[in-house]
């Protein structure tokens, strides 16, 4: 059951998971204050350098089975907070394909094997039934472009994606409209709790804000207070193809990196990229990079070869030692701070499920509609005061 109380509440940090969480707590009739270091319009936030994927079954082989979790319920919470949007904001749940050369057939393999055994699980239900391996005539119903170099696929039904930008600046606009007091550019000194007064507060600009909870979504701008937390690096291409007609997400499986192609559905416009490298550099693409993204998508559709290079982006993504995401409460007697940070590359996968567990914390939810038993064990590791996940 909600709590009755409307709560005044300070948000630290506007990427994905703090936009998100202020459209979901304004809603509930909280007044809400965010703050970042960026302009409202534009920043380095991890969540404008986002290809926007939703593809909970793709992260199976590589992540934790809580991702899955998590990012299948995202994927459900989505369409309906878009839907409160009522606004266009590149939302497509055409599903992915998973496809491999002669090479690297053993990588697809093991993928699909992970991908059985997993979703053969008691834990996991509901999967639509067209997820699995498909031949060379359903391949060429899906995407008759990719059977040039492709017999076969794992096609992923329920997997989708969105346009970042027009997320970020669609809940941008709504925030304002709403009247959330917005207070850009600027550094935050310090957040957390006042015991004189049993309140949180969030201190910028000489000024201290004191609210009921405060929550903490700055990504890499809290590692001074997580020290488990790094920097991953990723890397994305912009290109024009017009050469290329692709309609659904494609991942190319290579014993490397994992090339994904995702069709932006407007003026030939795909993203390109794969690298993930354990760095907090944030400087431009390398050639390196920047040749085995083309490379790939090359051998993945040979209209690859004319596109336009029209953007390369780079940004480095907060993850923690486990690459699981995580929320540390301080609770006091009416109140708090809220930490949420740690999600790593599945950023826009994660976030609506994220939202929804703090939201369940400060509204009171009851405890069996919060609780994620995957993330205790983190929780214990950091030595926080009190775990809620």
């Amino acid at each position: 059951m909600m709590s009755l109380v409307n709560k005044k509440i300070g948000i630290v940090g506007a990427g994905i998971m703090g936009r998100l969480l202020a459209w979901q707590l304004v809603n509930q009739g909280h007044k809400v204050t965010l703050f970042d270091k960026d302009p409202i319009e534009s920043g380095d936030a991890a969540a404008y350098t986002a290809a926007g994927m939703l593809t909970p079954y793709s992260e199976i082989e590589s992540a934790e089975l809580l991702i899955y979790q998590m990012g299948k319920e995202s994927l459900k919470l989505w369409p309906e907070i878009i839907e409160s949007f009522d606004c266009d904001v590149g939302f497509h749940q055409k599903g992915s394909l998973i496809v491999s050369h002669i090479n690297d057939k053993p990588d697809l393999i093991r993928f699909d094997q992970q991908l059985n055994f997993k979703l053969g699980s008691k834990l996991l239900d509901n999967v639509d039934e067209r997820t699995g391996k498909i031949g060379q005539a359903e391949l060429a119903e899906l995407e008759p472009e990719l059977t040039v170099n492709f017999s076969s696929a794992t096609y992923l039904a329920e997997e989708a994606w969105l346009c970042t930008h027009r997320v970020m600046r669609t809940l941008a606009g709504l925030l304002l409209e709403k009247e959330v007091r917005w207070i850009a550019d600027t550094k935050i000194d310090d957040l957390g709790a006042n015991f004189v007064i049993e309140k949180s507060a969030v201190s910028a600009k000489a000024t201290q804000h004191e609210f009921d909870w405060v929550i903490d979504s700055r990504g890499l701008g809290a590692k001074k207070d997580l020290s488990d937390l790094r920097g991953v690096r990723g890397e994305l291409l912009l290109v024009q193809a017009p050469d290329v007609k692709i309609n659904r997400l494609v991942r190319l499986m290579h014993p490397r990196y994992k090339l994904y192609v995702v069709p932006k559905y407007n003026d030939d416009l795909y993203l390109i990229g794969a690298t993930q490298i354990e760095s907090d550099d944030d400087g431009p693409i390398t050639v390196r990079s920047t040749l085995e993204l083309l490379s790939a998508a090359y051998s993945l559709h040979s209209g690859f070869a004319e596109a336009r290079v029209l953007e390369s982006k780079t940004n480095c993504r907060p993850a923690l030692f486990d690459n699981l995401p995580r929320i540390e409460t301080q609770l006091e007697k009416q109140g708090g701070l809220i930490r949420v940070n740690g999600l790593y590359r599945h950023g826009f996968l994660l976030a609506p499920s994220l939202a929804q567990q703090v939201c369940g914390l400060i509204n009171k939810t009851s405890e069996n509609e919060i609780v994620y038993p995957g993330l205790i064990k983190s929780f214990e590791k950091a030595k926080i005061k009190q775990a809620v996940l």
